[in-house]
Parts: C-alpha cells; structure tokens; sequence
C-alpha cells in the first residue's frame, strides 16, 4: 500500500504515519511544500529509530508526483466524501491521499476524483480526526481486505514456567 500526504504541516503526525507505514510495509509519498523541515528532532522522535527504515519519496507537486505514477488508483480521504472507506475496494498497489491539517486535500483534485473520494463516518460537528489516526484507521482497512499481505497476523503467548515449589498467585 502506498500512503500519500499532500502539503503536511505537523512534524510529528508525519513521523507518527511514518511509523505505522514502516509496521505496515506502506511507502510514505510527501507532496511540499512541507510545514517542516524533514530532520527536525519532533520528525524523528515521532517516528522514532524506524525513520531510517521508511520507503519515502518526495515531489515538489500533485502534478510531479502523477507524472512519476502514470494510471495510480488513488483514494482521497476528505469529510466531503458521500462514501465511506469501507465502502471502498482497495487493492494492494492503492494511493491512499490525505490533505494537510489546516485545509485537508485541495477541492479542485476532489472534483476530478469524486468516485474515488473517502471519507471517515463521524458524529456531530467535528472538523475531523487526527491527520496520524486518519491514516491508521483508513490503511488497516485497506490492508484487512488484502489479507494483511505479507503481515504477521500471529502473535505467541509465552506461557511462565512455575516452580513447583512456589505456590502460583
């Protein structure tokens, strides 16, 4: 899976995301302008030692990046979206976009794209969720319908070895 963040503006979301992708195998795409600088102390320490094992790649544009991905199936996330992320059939080369903070994706890229534009289910009048969680809630959704591919889906429980002598609590 492919997560894409167009214009992010808060160091520490985009470390955040960062690390889920490098959990998940995603690639992380940056669109700048960026609201800051890629080796600031709060990037990294959000992404914490797993920066330096992100697949990243910057583009100076939504325009650069599209020459670099001709025929890319991208899924924008926006709170305009009539659909919601459930609703959509992500395939395991999928874009997943998310917009910066302040403004979310630019409206004339969701027009172009409106059969493609997502959206999570939420109450009342909230702006909307945390650009990090964004990401986590509508990546696991995609990487659950193509079977966490390549994922360990498995954990192990190490059962205690008592002492025969010691009473267990």
């Amino acid at each position: 899976m492919h997560i894409i963040l167009h214009q992010p503006e808060i160091p520490s979301n985009t470390g955040n995301i960062g690390r889920t992708c490098v959990a998940t195998g995603s690639s992380l795409h940056l669109i700048e302008p960026l609201g800051f600088r890629i080796d600031e102390k709060s990037l990294k320490r959000a992404g914490m030692d797993y920066w330096d094992k992100l697949d990243v790649t910057r583009y100076i544009n939504f325009a650069e990046f599209k020459e670099k991905h001709p025929g890319a199936v991208i899924w924008m996330a926006t709170t305009k979206a009539k659909k919601s992320y459930t609703e959509a059939d992500f395939k395991d080369t999928d874009y997943i976009m998310f917009g910066k903070e302040s403004a979310g994706i630019p409206e004339e890229f969701l027009v172009e794209n409106e059969d493609h534009c997502i959206r999570i289910p939420m109450i009342g009048d909230i702006r909307s969720l945390n650009l990090a969680n964004s990401v986590a809630i509508v990546l696991y959704e995609a990487l659950r319908q193509n079977d966490f591919k390549g994922m360990n889906t498995k954990g192990a429980l190490h059962r205690l070895n008592w002492n025969s002598d010691l009473e267990m609590p």
